[in-house]
């Protein structure tokens, strides 16, 4: 039978490290860095004791990915090298390996090396270096199971269907010959159906036909299979499992359709970066990626900008019901022939990896913002065709009038913002179709950025400054759901992020997310929170720190409160309460408009009382006529607590967890203008990810607490104003 075995202890990092993958080559402080740091060579070597029985076994380790172009050398010999930093790769040992003890070394080259994708231009984030995803040591039968792709035709059917077509790995050396089984399973493991095939060539492709009580995978109910496939020949025998989903997706000029309904998708880009340790996190923080896009920000889509992500964000996603744009590796580059090939071959590594992962909805084939490349384009239209005819391609512009080669025209339209740059076009949220494709005739067609770098906003930004970046927000959303050519909104972007010189603020960020970058929402995560079933979860966050002198002039008047509330109430001093109701006049097309509180809603004499005495207020949500939630604030406010929270209490094994650092006020909200430092002390089974005294930032920090082993851990954090707080965790 097949063993995967965890080949990421004892790793030799330099000659002089001992380190565990995931692994950063190099940590950067949070910003103000030098990006070339990284921009090198490095070396991992890892040496370890040949099995006995392994002999006659087919051998190989698996590097989930590493940054950038990787050779893998065993006992000095090259086996392999691998140009792209996203993807997998197998280093095969089979034959090749020493009676006792040998040593495997990877060399990693993280500079921008201009024949590999996305290098060669500049580009806006960083890639890193290292081996900064997971390394498995595989031990299976000489001839075994390979890439299966698993198909579901006509989902909409009564009897459903299940096609797999499987490659057999190391066919060329060996006689083939046997039974190839699979059985489809439900999640609770229960075996719903069989089919077998007898194997004689390289590939085998079987159906399971005539089944009947299947679950389709959808948003709410994103229901998985698994299909186990077992091969028996006289060589051994090879066993293996994928899950997969029932789904059907599908582009029209009316829309997108999940399963036959219409679906409007409203999403945000993600990068895979964390501050101070770049990509190297593993299942705990891409799996808690995905619940905030999903459970936190309630976003139906995301979109992998601009590379293949972690798998283990993936299989979250495909978990929780989010679905997944996912593009290859590039930004706005395109590089010689050499570069153009590897892209294609990205296209195809892209896809072969994931595509059973009923999350993906579309493949992204075009490099980011690029221009068009008639021939280059057809080659990775044709590459990601070839492999998979059950998702439609997208490819990411920003020129209008682009050569359609895709099956979506996918567009960053940036329009919002452009009248401050001197444009002579009124402000408008998004472009007609026809107007940005130049086509005459309607086409599938998706927004895939939007905001961002038209309007950079820290979280401690003035708050009139945060109210435009909510506006804005709420703008492009409200246009797209009002346009029905437009399928879905994708915004520009879920998480600030690191970046080089070229690009952000000076200090190496892109303070271009509707969170910074240790998750913590700036207020206009709630305009996406804002547009979710109030069944599923009450928002309301009125978009303001409280203050009567923040604001130019004075006052906290406009207030927005994005909520998915019938109406809000306000209870300001000893004043008489004020009802307000959503601004379905400026927002009519979403789901759920904000509620916008203005010297409208009052009258002289009640604006009078808004005056040189700053005073407390209560704001209640009603749903149906009744309380459905309250926030306060206070007129004083006052450091009163130093919270210590973590994502969760319990690690697995190496992992790393997020723990959350806020100073609060005496209601409960975070002081945004507190920037004392905080020292963060870890003891017991754990380390801390990043330096040990760090400023508060809005009111709030973060660190990555990372499991050494099984047992407890406590992370303590001192604060000079407000004493010590603590948290206890465990790692399993």
């Amino acid at each position: 039978m097949r063993v995967g075995t965890d080949f990421n202890d004892n790793w030799l990092f330099e000659g002089r490290d001992i380190v565990r993958l995931p692994h950063n080559a190099v940590d950067l402080p949070f910003s103000y860095f030098d990006e070339t740091a990284y921009q090198r060579g490095f070396t991992y070597q890892k040496t370890f004791t040949a099995d006995p029985a392994w002999q006659g076994k087919e051998v190989s380790v698996r590097f989930d990915a590493a940054m950038a172009n990787a050779t893998v050398l065993l006992n000095g010999v090259e086996l392999i090298t691998h140009a792209d930093g996203y993807t997998p790769f197998e280093a095969r040992l089979t034959g090749l390996l020493s009676p006792g003890e040998n040593t495997l070394t990877v060399r990693i080259d993280g500079s921008e090396n201009p024949e590999i994708p996305p290098f060669g231009g500049v580009i806006d984030y960083l890639t890193y270096a290292g081996l900064y995803r997971e390394a498995w040591l595989i031990v299976k039968a000489p001839l075994s199971i390979g890439l299966h792709k698993i198909e579901t035709p006509d989902v909409l059917a009564d009897e459903k269907t299940v096609t797999v077509d499987v490659d057999l790995d190391n066919p060329q050396v060996l006689s083939v010959s046997g039974t190839l089984t699979a059985i489809l399973r439900n999640t609770a493991g229960t075996a719903l159906a069989t089919a077998s095939a007898t194997v004689n060539g390289a590939r085998v492709r079987m159906e399971i036909r005539g089944l009947t009580g299947i679950d389709l995978w959808d948003l709410q109910n994103p229901v998985l299979y698994h299909l186990d496939l077992e091969l028996d020949t006289p060589q051994g025998r090879d066993a293996t499992s994928s899950r997969f989903g029932f789904r059907e997706v599908n582009f029209t000029p009316e829309g997108f359709a999940l399963n036959g309904k219409p679906l409007k998708l409203r999403g945000l880009n993600r990068h895979q970066s964390f501050p101070y340790v770049g990509y190297a996190l593993g299942r705990a923080a891409q799996e808690k990626d995905a619940d905030i896009l999903k459970f936190d920000l309630r976003l139906n889509t995301v979109r992998t900008s601009h590379y293949p992500q972690s798998t283990y964000f993936l299989d979250r996603c495909d978990e929780i019901g989010l679905l997944v744009f996912e593009e290859i590796p590039g930004w706005q580059h395109i590089g010689g022939e050499k570069w153009k090939a590897e892209s294609v071959e990205n296209v195809r590594r892209m896809i072969r990896r994931d595509w059973n992962h009923p999350s993906i909805f579309i493949w992204g084939v075009r490099i980011n913002e690029s221009q068009d490349d008639h021939d280059f384009y057809t080659e990775t239209n044709r590459a990601a065709v070839a492999l998979d005819q059950t998702r439609p391609t997208g490819g990411v512009r920003y020129i209008t009038d682009s050569e359609l080669l895709e099956t979506v025209y996918t567009m960053n339209d940036f329009i919002l913002g452009n009248e401050e740059q001197g444009g002579n076009r009124p402000r408008t949220p998004l472009r007609p179709q026809q107007e940005v494709t130049g086509l005459d005739r309607v086409v599938p067609y998706m927004i895939t950025e939007f905001g961002g770098h038209m309007y950079p906003t820290k979280s401690h930004d003035q708050e009139q400054r945060q109210a435009e970046h909510v506006l804005r927000h709420l703008e492009v959303l409200n246009a797209m759901y009002g346009d029905p050519q437009i399928a879905g909104a994708i915004g520009w972007c879920a998480f600030d992020y690191n970046t080089h010189k070229d690009f952000g603020s000076g200090d190496r960020i892109c303070h271009h997310g509707v969170m910074d970058m240790f998750r913590e929402p700036k207020f206009a995560a709630s305009v996406y929170a804002s547009q979710g079933d109030p069944a599923e979860g009450v928002v309301m966050t009125p978009v303001t720190f409280w203050a009567r002198g923040e604001r130019n002039i004075g006052g906290v008047l406009p207030l927005i409160i994005l909520t998915n509330c019938d109406e809000v109430e306000l209870r300001y001093g000893n004043n008489a309460p004020k009802r307000v109701k959503p601004a379905r006049d400026r927002f009519p097309h979403l789901p759920y408009a904000p509620v916008i509180v203005d010297s409208t809603n009052f009258t002289k004499e009640e604006l009078g009382l808004w005056g040189m005495k700053w005073q407390a207020v209560t704001i209640t949500g009603l749903i149906d006529g009744k309380p459905a939630t309250e926030t306060r604030f206070v007129c004083d406010a006052l450091p009163t607590q130093l919270e210590v929270v973590a994502d969760q209490t319990v690690i697995g094994r190496h992992d790393a967890v997020r723990v959350m650092i806020r100073v609060l006020d005496q209601a409960g909200h975070k002081l945004p203008f507190f920037p004392e430092p905080v020292t963060i002390e870890v003891t017991g089974n754990g380390r801390r990810l990043g330096p040990a005294t760090v400023p508060l930032r809005a009111g709030s920090t973060g660190v990555w607490v990372q499991a050494t082993s099984a047992g407890p851990i406590e992370v303590k954090v001192h604060c000079d104003r407000l004493g010590v707080g603590i948290t206890h965790l465990s790692a399993e």
